[in-house]
């Protein structure tokens, strides 16, 4: 059965959606306007089974999480509430996994506590040192709540343009009119400055111990491939990369079979 609640994470409150026993995965979503964790990762964990222990959060300032009073949004907040989330929890072991901006903090969580995360699973990731901002990760970074605004984000995300459907469009629509005045803080023009934030020291990503896999479209405009994960192959101790051809930067959404047999053999016995 699938739970939606609230835990209270240093004094803050953080929105999760959690499911499942056994094993823990915590599954951390991406950057875009409208994001949550539940969005994200609801039919993943749902067609994985209930072998595993999920744990979906709303990073703050998105959701339902709000941005902590006197703080803003950003990595070492995201990195640190995640792991003060599955502190709360009692869960001393865990596997990780994340998409795009996701990504990156699964990368400086497991570098910040290598004798907890078991295993990383990173998607269309950033977090790459040195990686640029793309001219499509900015727009969607800018992308202003509404239909326009959500059907111009969602035609960047996927290489398919038959997922961008009406449907799709409304309901992300409404979840960026929702969230418009938290995202608003997070991504301020220059945006650039954003990107360089999430990249990861070369010295962070050598002390991630646990194995990772990268997964990652071949055809993403927003992390491409050749800046966001190959450089990451040359950082990290125990790496393999998967890439799905006629992909965009939402496997989960664009090759959803393929990518949960991915994430399932990976993570190995729930």
């Amino acid at each position: 059965m699938t739970a939606v609640r609230t835990v209270a994470v240093d004094g803050s409150p953080v929105h999760i959606m959690e499911s499942g026993a056994g094993p823990a995965v915590l599954m951390l979503h991406g950057s875009g306007p409208g994001t949550t964790g539940s969005g994200a990762w609801a039919a993943t964990a749902q067609a994985l089974g209930p072998s595993w222990h999920w744990v979906a959060p709303d990073h703050a300032g998105f959701g339902r999480t709000p941005v902590p009073p006197g703080s803003r949004g950003g990595l070492q907040l995201w990195t640190e509430q995640a792991a003060g989330l599955m502190d709360a929890l009692g869960v001393e072991r865990y596997a990780v996994v994340g998409h795009s901006m996701g990504g990156a903090v699964a990368l400086a969580l497991a570098a910040a506590r290598p004798q907890q995360i078991t295993r990383v699973v990173a998607v269309s990731t950033m977090g790459a040192p040195g990686a640029p901002l793309s001219a499509d990760l900015d727009a969607v970074w800018a992308a202003p709540a509404g239909r326009l605004g959500a059907r111009d984000m969602l035609s960047r995300l996927v290489l398919d343009q038959a997922l961008v459907t009406d449907s799709a469009v409304d309901a992300r629509a409404a979840a960026m009119r929702a969230g418009a005045g938290a995202f608003a803080s997070l991504f301020p023009p220059p945006r650039a400055r954003w990107a360089d934030e999430l990249a990861l020291s070369a010295q962070t990503l050598a002390a991630v111990r646990a194995p990772v896999l990268l997964v990652h479209g071949a055809e993403d405009r927003l992390t491409p491939l050749g800046t966001a994960a190959l450089p990451l192959l040359e950082h990290l101790a125990d790496v393999r990369l998967h890439v799905f051809g006629r992909c965009g930067h939402v496997p989960a959404i664009e090759h959803p079979h393929e990518f949960r047999q991915l994430l399932s053999s990976f993570l190995g016995p729930g």
